[in-house]
């Protein structure tokens, strides 16, 4: 762990600038944009690191949301990753604990991303203050990373070379816990389906039709045989965006469905699209239609950091959780009334913890040396193939609330979201800390790195000419 003597002048920030950082969290959760579109999030954070000091570069890999804050000289860099995007449909209102949206339909902060970047923006600026009143030799960056949501910005970023002289990345992400993400996660692929075929009287002249609608669907049903011959570990996901029309005596011309496929490593992922892809080619084939597929995003799967995980556990088992108020106990006891048991059971369980009756987190996850797989993908998995990164878990919510659920959203104003985030921005900025000072963790971390490429030399999952699918997610 990092010396003793910094940690309170690093603290000590954290504590004098928690008002403001809460104020950008509240302003992000009130301003909620999805993938790709989160111009007033993405001002927000660049207004709060120009007044914090840090040289700005925008549009970072041509992503007009992306940016990067820098500070200090020389040394180390270490950087902390940021996210501010929304999702969809979970708009809701603050402290409510009814289903009660601000705006019907409108997006809402159901993964917390609005104390995300907030938090790493703090812990980055207490590290770079410590930087400029020591006078140490390093640099702090916070990276403001829209699209976690699906759209793989950090993978254009990281194609871009965006980490190339990055030495240690942190991160966190709001959760029922307290501890160390040392779960690894499911490498991904977004890809767009589209069929085009061609349009008769579905009555009067069916014969002359091509469906591009019965395209779509065929393919689906294709998928779903698929399963039952994939790894078990695998999934696979699809919306359809577009059935070509409202009217049922058409045959539709046209239909769009949308694919996320999974896999646990990047090479398995690249060979279950060449699957889908072939039930589609079969689609077409069998309806007399043709299809064009393009891959908008995709991620790779997680690697994690022993000797960062272990340096942050320490420093957890070090700071402890929040101190809690009867007012933060009686809110998070409401929620878990809108939650199924079901709901708190499988929180426990995914921690592979026996339930206990509490409603906030008053303990610190256990180190456990089995690595875990989680359901999920993230594009930090790209930044941890190319920088060792380490990931904190903040107690922000109620135990038992699932992500992307409106009982994220109402809880992400809270007083108690807020003293998980500022506790989770001092644990991460005193792992920062301890990164910045100790050349041996460094060097420990670019090890275990390179243990678990196993000489495998990343390769971005985006395919070369892709660029951010920032006008086809806008469009949506």
């Amino acid at each position: 762990m990092t010396s003793s003597s910094n940690l309170p002048q690093v603290f000590d920030t954290i504590e004098k600038k928690k008002e403001v950082f809460t104020e950008l969290a509240n302003r992000v959760w009130e301003t909620p944009e999805t993938c790709y579109m989160e111009t007033l999030s993405a001002a927000a954070h660049r207004e709060m690191l120009e007044a914090q000091g840090f040289a700005i570069t925008d549009n970072v890999a041509g992503i007009p949301t992306a940016l990067i804050g820098e500070a200090g000289e020389g040394g180390p860099v270490i950087a902390f990753l940021g996210e501010f995007d929304a999702l969809a449909g979970l708009s809701q209102k603050a402290g409510e604990v009814s289903h009660d949206p601000l705006i019907t339909g409108a997006n809402g902060h159901g993964c917390g991303h609005n104390l995300l970047g907030s938090a790493s923006m703090l812990a980055a600026t207490a590290l770079k203050d410590w930087l400029e009143a020591s006078g140490t030799p390093g640099r702090v960056r916070y990276y403001g990373c829209p699209a976690e949501e699906g759209g793989a910005a950090k993978a254009f970023m990281v194609r871009s070379g965006a980490f190339e002289d990055v030495d240690i990345a942190i991160s966190w992400h709001p959760s029922n816990f307290a501890g160390v993400q040392r779960e690894t996660s499911l490498a991904n692929c977004r890809i767009d389906f589209v069929f085009h075929g061609r349009a008769a009287h579905a009555s009067a002249v069916p014969e002359l039709g091509r469906s591009a609608l019965d395209a779509v669907e065929l393919m689906n049903v294709g998928v779903n045989y698929l399963r039952e011959h994939m790894q078990q570990d695998c999934r696979i996901h699809y919306a359809v965006l577009d059935t070509g029309g409202i009217s049922p005596n058409v045959v539709q011309a046209y239909a769009k469905v949308r694919y996320v496929v999974r896999a646990p490593d990047l090479p398995g992922l690249l060979s279950l699209i060449e699957r889908v892809k072939k039930v589609a080619q079969g689609a077409a084939l069998m309806t007399e239609t043709t299809m064009e597929s393009t891959i908008l995003a995709g991620v790779s799967n997680l690697m994690v950091n022993t000797p960062l995980m272990d340096t942050m556990q320490d420093i957890w088992d070090s700071v402890g959780t929040p101190e809690f108020e009867a007012t933060d106990i009686a809110f998070a006891e409401k929620i878990r009334a809108t939650l199924s048991p079901e709901d708190i059971a499988a929180s426990w369980r995914q921690e592979e913890l026996d339930e206990r009756d509490i409603p906030l987190a008053n303990f610190v996850l256990p180190a456990h040396t089995r690595l875990k797989q989680m359901g999920g993908s993230t594009d930090v998995g790209d930044v941890s193939w190319v920088v060792p990164t380490v990931q904190a878990y903040g107690p922000t919510l109620a135990i038992g609330t699932q992500l992307h659920t409106w009982q994220v959203v109402s809880q992400g104003k809270s007083p108690l979201a807020h003293k998980g985030m500022v506790t989770t921005a001092k644990v991460m900025a005193a792992t920062g800390l301890a990164a910045m000072q100790s050349e041996q963790l460094r060097e420990a971390a670019w090890a275990d790195l390179k243990r678990r490429q196993k000489g495998i030399v990343y390769t971005s999952p985006i395919p070369e000419g892709a660029e951010p699918p920032v006008a086809a997610m806008a469009s949506k």
